[in-house]
């Protein structure tokens, strides 16, 4: 009996021993040895070790109830106009519609409305005159610089012609364009800091 067992130790230590003839770079379709396999010959495959999900049992009748709320539910909501949502900055506070004033408007005399309303006449005679003077005083500059463009061109065209292009230093004016740089990141505006109050309204 401990012959035999020997001899099975013997053998079993003899093929972990043995190199395989993968690792030997032999390359046959056999394998000599049980502990190496190539790799071609390794499959795996997913642990199954959750049981299945049972389906509830559903009761028909009660599905085509649920539907039919639903149906009955988007029918409603069809009928009922889209809420608008309102432009704050339109309405009118209620402080200011109120109508007790603290205090009363003053009542003006006759005289004094009469006076009043002979001033604003006055003022709006005097705007008239000072705008038909201003136009007036356009037109006369304009006609002179054609008579003298005119005269001008009789005397020299050369000159004509460069009076007759602009002249980039009358008004200086530079200009520069967006920059290509990233804005700053640590750049603190110069606004300070204000509380976000806006509504926000969902349907």
């Amino acid at each position: 009996m401990s012959v035999t067992l020997s001899r099975c130790l013997c053998r079993a230590l003899s093929r972990q021993n043995a190199p395989s003839s993968f690792l030997l770079g032999e390359h046959h379709h056999t394998v000599q040895s049980p502990w190496f396999a190539p790799v071609m010959t390794l499959k795996t495959s997913a642990p199954l070790r959750a049981e299945p999900k049972k389906k509830k049992k559903v009761d028909p009748r009660r599905e085509q109830m649920l539907r039919e709320r639903m149906r009955k539910k988007l029918k409603k909501l069809e009928k009922v106009p889209p809420e608008l949502i309102p432009i704050e900055d339109l309405i009118t506070p209620a402080k200011c519609l109120d109508e007790t004033r603290e205090r009363s408007a003053p009542r003006l005399s006759f005289e004094e409305s009469e006076g009043r309303a002979l001033l604003l006449k006055e003022w709006c005679r005097y705007k008239q005159e000072q705008h038909i003077a201003e136009v007036e005083a356009v037109e006369l500059a304009l006609e002179a610089q054609r008579e003298a463009l005119e005269e001008l061109k009789l005397e020299s065209e050369e000159l004509y012609q460069a009076a007759l292009k602009p002249d980039p230093l009358l008004f200086p004016f530079t200009h520069e364009g967006p920059a290509y740089t990233p804005p700053k990141t640590k750049y603190e505006a110069p606004d300070g800091k204000y509380n976000n109050i806006t509504k926000v309204y969902t349907q």
